[in-house]
């Protein structure tokens, strides 16, 4: 199993540092912070291949970070020392005996550790190409990647090749596998798993009597006869059109699947994403010992996702699993406790969750924890009414919607916001909840007594004998100014508030879409005030 990843000056990574665990690691993070980069980073340590080609062939200025580049231009220009930035990924391997010939102390942490890294580096044998180079610097906006040379080595100091790498990795990314490609591999488990040997000869037969057929069709012989004719203008030797059954182009590379009567190419992008990644599992896991798996949800819908998410977990029992994901159902799924939460430095991971949180969400796995785990800030609120109601709340607080603060209001549907509060604590995650009272406001706030203890947690309950939000934003406004609000005319509060908690949504929405201004009960300005 692999330990940790080290990553330096590699596209968004600067100086970046993973731990891993040892089964399934689930991957997320806001958009361009480096999900992707990671696991073509550790496949490239692995197996020295970048976009399924010899790193060598793939050396680009592009795959040198940014702002290293940029430092490195700067001090050229200012005709300070300039060292051309070099890029590390280094993999640490469990310490076990039969990886002795992988360890040392050849890696960045000094540590002596079984492992290997992939350094691309300035080659010195074009010292003199660099330096006429280097003559105007003002002309100089790109690392010259053309003078570098990647060494691939273990942590001893010794080059290493595909054999001498004992985790062999899989990167399964179904925008990256070819079309055709897919559909041969797809044909060729079905034949594998189906066919005998009888079939196989008989099918070969079949195939070989199309050319027959294909060549007495009428008009197919009509032309064959007129290109014969045209012998010495196109060529010396006859010329007709038929059907190619040398080896090379066999049935079993021209023959294409369908999926109910349907090429496989003409389905649907999620059927053939599913498909894909089932494919690339089935291959690939037997002698796979580290799993990629990039974004599995594209294209999905929630049965798909479903089964798709079944049969990851399936194959890939036993392995060490890498999944980037955008879908809070995978996260809850492979498990809250597997979450790495990605930065630009490193990842943050979840320890020590609550087991029955973790089963809780597996299966209540439609929450949305994700949102949760990417906002900044956190309301959580207990239906789709006091979403509503906060909203609008936030908004005349600060003059915009909360989400372009990045804070996220979250209907967590009532006795979940403990839940969602298990999550918060690892991750540090400021969150305010909102609550009613239910008419036991000091056993209400009992029940959120461990997390208060939090200082990034903030517990918002409704006081006084109002019970619920209805009640509350009718003591706050008075009978007269709701009455405006929902255009109304009721002439008691008795029958306002009746019609109030028979259209609860309906009730929470015109006070959000209102001009009118709406004072907020205490406890829900206080829950939006930071």
């Amino acid at each position: 199993m692999l330990r940790k990843i080290i990553i330096k000056n590699y596209k968004v990574f600067r100086d970046f540092i993973l731990d891993l665990n040892p089964g399934m690691n689930v991957i997320v993070g806001d958009n361009d912070v480096g999900k992707s980069n990671v696991l073509e980073a550790l496949n490239l340590a692995l197996t020295g291949r970048l976009n399924g080609a010899p790193i060598a062939n793939e050396l680009s200025p592009f795959l040198v970070n940014q702002q290293a580049t940029r430092e490195y231009i700067t001090a050229l220009r200012e005709r300070g020392p300039a060292v051309p930035p070099e890029i590390l990924i280094e993999v640490y391997f469990d310490d076990t005996e039969d990886l002795a010939t992988l360890k040392g102390n050849n890696n960045s942490l000094r540590e002596p550790a079984p492992g290997v890294k992939m350094r691309i580096a300035f080659n010195d044998d074009f010292i003199d190409e660099y330096a006429a180079y280097i003559t105007d610097p003002q002309r100089i906006t790109w690392v010259p990647t053309e003078y570098y040379q990647a060494h691939w080595l273990n942590f001893a100091g010794s080059a290493v090749t595909q054999r001498g790498v004992p985790a062999r990795a899989s990167l399964i990314d179904a925008t990256a596998i070819k079309l055709q490609s897919g559909a041969d591999a797809y044909l060729q488990s079905i034949i594998g798993a189906n066919l005998a040997a009888r079939d196989r000869v008989e099918l070969t037969r079949s195939y070989r009597s199309l050319r027959e057929t294909f060549a007495e069709i009428d008009a197919v012989r009509e032309i064959n006869t007129k290109l014969a004719g045209d012998r010495g203008d196109i060529s010396d030797r006859g010329l007709t059109l038929s059907i190619d059954i040398s080896q090379r182009a066999s049935w079993e590379r021209n023959l294409v699947p369908h999926l109910d009567e349907l090429p496989f190419q003409y389905v649907g992008k999620g059927e053939q994403s599913r498909l894909k990644i089932l494919l690339a599992l089935n291959e690939k896991i037997p002698e796979t010992h580290v799993v990629l798996v990039e974004e599995p949800e594209n294209h999905l819908s929630f049965t798909s996702l479903n089964q798709l998410v079944d049969k990851i977990s399936e194959k890939c029992e036993g392995k060490q699993v890498l999944v980037t994901t955008h879908s809070a159902y995978i996260l809850n799924k492979l498990g809250l406790d597997e979450l790495i939460l990605l930065s630009a430095s490193g990842g943050r991971r979840i320890v020590d969750l609550p087991s029955s949180t973790v089963d809780y969400f597996k299966k209540l796995s439609g929450y949305d924890t994700l949102r949760l785990v990417l906002a900044k800030r956190a309301i959580l609120v207990e239906g789709p009414s006091d979403e509503l109601v906060v909203m609008r709340a936030y908004l005349d607080a600060h003059g915009k919607m909360p989400i372009a603060d990045g804070a996220d209001i979250i209907n967590v549907r009532g006795l979940s916001a403990a839940r969602f509060l298990d999550l918060a604590v690892p991750l540090r995650k400021p969150v305010a909840v909102v609550n009613d009272n239910d008419g036991d406001a000091d056993k209400m706030a009992q029940r959120y007594a461990g997390y208060t203890a939090h200082d990034f947690i903030s517990i918002h309950i409704g006081k006084g004998e109002q019970k619920t939000l209805e009640p509350q934003m009718l003591a706050a406004n008075g009978r007269q100014r709701l009455n405006e609000v929902l255009g109304k005319s009721y002439t008691s509060d008795a029958e306002l508030l009746d019609h109030m908690i028979a259209n609860k949504t309906t009730t929470a929405l015109a006070i959000f879409e209102t001009n009118h201004p709406i004072t907020m009960p205490e406890y829900i300005r206080d829950a939006v005030a930071h």
